[in-house]
């Protein structure tokens, strides 16, 4: 016989207590397999899919797109027997009887809950879950039951002509005829009233007559009510936003739409606080540094031409990161964390590289795991697979856990620096500014060279004026000149 399972919002990483419903994969009726996608939640820190752990047949989906729900909810049902025999159903001397006990005792006619509730499981047969849902399953005026259920109340058809004699039918007549009222509100204002000149300008301002509010005698559109309302339309329109990223549509609209506001929630919510929670615990000093990076640009150009590096992306920011970790190597003690719980600072004996993505979603911090053992190319490689990821909006919880240090590409945008945040349990961030050609002092004279601004932020707890300058001045040199790597590396 049919076996329902239902499938409970996991826990998809980190101790999440909660995500959001964003999109089915399936429908009512589908048949899935074990491990294909159905759902995509969000969650506080990222886009995560699900797949299924049943196979067979999803009939009921429990929760709407866009619901937030807590984690072990019920989420979904699925028929994992499909083709099973059905549950032995009474005969329908047993049905009809107990329909006319349950009219007789006052429980309602014949087509009340009974009916709806065997409905529910149309094929299916009765089971435990299911009926804990019925009676919420009955809606006013839903559509008679169909298939084997259907039998119960098939039984009182005949006698509807004779409403007095029958209490099956009776009330459906009663249900339905609540409709009526809402049929004659309706029309209430058919046709908007107006003087011919006022047409004729609605006509020219292309605006619907009937949706103007009247203030004229008789309830009839005046020339002041038309261009008031073709006004704010106009501030409406001067007032909307592109929303290629689908945040507007999450909020709401204020009345003159000069506004919209929309729900802090999942990796924005996660992300403010953990920004918040960085900016005024860890105490943060940023130095900079201008640096000639002609020499690195080179380097780019002939990495892009290298078969080696045929398959990979190579750009500035890839020699960006290499200068990081060496010198990361030459000074491991901005590697660390501050354990305030403990009061200990703990080094990091490995480089979780960190690489800040904006999305959509909000700003996210994924990581290549265990950078310091890679190479020019595996840490290519990395860089390319993370930066997919991310602006596929699919990071998951892993792909941002145990960062060390962190990379912000601010010159993507055209930026020349800024003053970073330290991603939490971090003691720095470096900011990788745009490349310009610009007039540069080189061996004595004036060149255009290729110059980009360093910003790196520190824990101030853990790393002082003089080992942040040492770090970013490594960095610069291994950019100004990358031989060094060779002899650092």
């Amino acid at each position: 016989m049919p076996t329902f399972e239902s499938f409970r919002l996991p826990d998809a990483g980190e101790g999440l207590t909660e995500a959001e419903i964003v999109e089915w994969h399936v429908a009512v009726g589908d048949t899935v397999a074990v491990n294909q996608p159905i759902v995509d939640i969000e969650t506080a820190k990222s886009l995560v899919e699900l797949p299924s752990p049943y196979a067979g047949v999803v009939t009921q989906i429990l929760v709407e797109v866009g619901t937030t729900v807590d984690v072990g909810v019920p989420i979904i049902v699925i028929d994992t027997d499909p083709g099973g025999a059905a549950a032995p159903a009474p005969d329908a001397g047993q049905a009809s009887a107990a329909v006319a006990a349950d009219a007789d005792a006052g429980g309602g006619p014949a087509t009340g809950e009974a009916p709806a509730k065997e409905a529910v499981l149309v094929g299916y047969g009765v089971g435990e879950q299911a009926s804990a849902r019925r009676a919420r399953a009955p809606q006013p005026g839903s559509a008679a039951p169909s298939g084997p259920a259907a039998t119960i109340p098939a039984a009182a058809p005949a006698p509807a002509p004779a409403p007095t004699s029958a209490p099956s039918p009776a009330p459906r007549a009663a249900v339905s005829t609540p409709a009526a009222p809402a049929a004659v509100t309706e029309p209430q204002r058919a046709h908007a009233l107006a003087k011919p000149p006022v047409r004729k300008l609605a006509r020219d301002l292309g605006v619907d007559l009937d949706s103007v509010n009247p203030t004229g005698p008789g309830g009839i559109v005046t020339r002041e009510d038309l261009l008031a309302y073709s006004n704010n339309a106009q501030v409406r329109a001067l007032a909307t936003y592109p929303d290629d990223a689908g945040w507007l549509s999450q909020g709401v609209v204020s009345a003159d739409g000069r506004q919209t506001r929309v729900p802090v929630k999942s990796v924005r919510k996660r992300t403010a606080e953990a920004m918040v929670t960085s900016a005024f615990t860890a105490p943060h000093v940023t130095v900079f540094h201008t640096v000639d990076v002609t020499k690195t640009m080179k380097l780019v150009a002939r990495l892009r031409e290298d078969r080696e590096f045929a398959d990979v992306r190579v750009t500035p920011l890839l020699i960006a990161l290499k200068a990081l970790l060496l010198a990361v190597d030459r000074h491991p003690e901005i590697n660390a964390s501050w354990d305030d719980a403990t009061q200990e600072i703990v080094y990091k004996h490995y480089v979780n590289l960190g690489i800040a993505a904006a999305t959509p979603r909000g700003l996210v911090v994924p990581n290549i795991k265990d950078a310091h053992r890679l190479g020019l190319k595996e840490l290519a490689v990395g860089l390319a697979a993370l930066t997919a990821t991310a602006r596929s909006g699919r990071v998951s919880p892993t792909d941002m856990a145990d960062g060390t240090i962190t990379v912000t590409n601010v010159g993507v945008f055209g930026i020349d620096t800024g003053t970073p945040i330290l991603n939490p349990g971090e003691a720095a961030i470096l900011a990788f500014g745009a490349i310009r050609d610009q007039p540069w002092v080189h061996k004595g004279k004036i060149r255009i060279r290729s110059v980009t601004q360093l910003a790196l932020s520190v824990d101030h707890r853990l790393v002082d004026g003089e080992l942040g300058a040492r770090v970013l001045a490594d960095i610069a040199k291994v950019l100004m000149e990358p031989a060094h790597g060779l002899v650092w590396g």
